[in-house]
């Protein structure tokens, strides 16, 4: 059974309905945030690099990022709005957070000592909550959330 290495809580800036991570060392991406940014698309993944699309378009995120030693347990589908899997390659083990509007925020997060290749699942709840308020106020706090679970990718 897979076992939870590390776990980290952070608020994402979004900005035009974006946030990304991306690779920490992000000098040699062929693609850096937020170029080619899919608007509409949950999950987008580049080399070093994947986007989410938020349904809000200016508010603060609430993300949990967790890396485990093996596949995590598979999340209730009722308790998330969205739910996407794909592949990402680190060359450095450290992932950034990026917003389309602030740029490279402070956060950074570690998958490992080194660089690999990972798994990665991102689940999101509070989305129609965070487009009502996109509407109505402009900005929200928390209101959308993500869980982001990275874990080593089998060959």
């Amino acid at each position: 059974m897979a076992e939870l290495v590390r776990q980290q809580h952070l608020d994402a800036n979004v900005g035009y309905h974006g946030l990304g991570l991306q690779e920490s060392d992000d000098g040699d991406l062929p693609v850096p945030f937020p170029d080619d940014f899919k608007q509409g698309v949950f999950l987008n993944d580049f080399p070093g690099r994947l986007d989410i699309f938020s349904a809000g378009h200016t508010h603060t995120a609430a993300v949990t990022v967790e890396v485990w030693d093996g596949e995590p347990p598979e999340q209730d589908p009722s308790q998330w709005d969205e739910q996407a899997e794909t592949d990402f390659k680190s060359t450095s083990g450290e992932v950034a957070v990026w917003s389309m509007s602030l740029g490279r925020a402070d956060d950074v997060i570690t998958l490992a000592d080194s660089g690999g290749s990972w798994r990665v699942r991102v689940s999101c709840a509070g989305r129609s909550e965070a487009a009502a308020l996109s509407e109505q106020e402009g900005t929200g706090e928390g209101v959308e959330r993500y869980l982001v679970q990275f874990w080593p990718a089998t060959t």
